[in-house]
């Protein structure tokens, strides 16, 4: 678990998560907000892929 929360990665995708909600709150509901959430999303998941890749690197070592 400490390996996604030191991750500066992971930290990046939080706060653009956080950007995307407050978004989300005071925006418009139109097409730009879905596409703004995939967005989030796919960051999200190569944030926490690029965390696992690297782990399982570290083990082959």
């Amino acid at each position: 678990m400490r390996k996604f929360i030191f991750s500066s990665s992971v930290i990046a995708a939080v706060f653009g998560g956080w950007s995307t909600v407050q978004a989300t709150r005071r925006g418009p509901r139109d097409w730009r907000l879905a596409l703004m959430w995939v967005s989030w999303a796919i960051s999200l998941a190569i944030a926490i892929g690029t965390v696992l890749d690297e782990d399982s690197r570290d083990d082959l070592v």
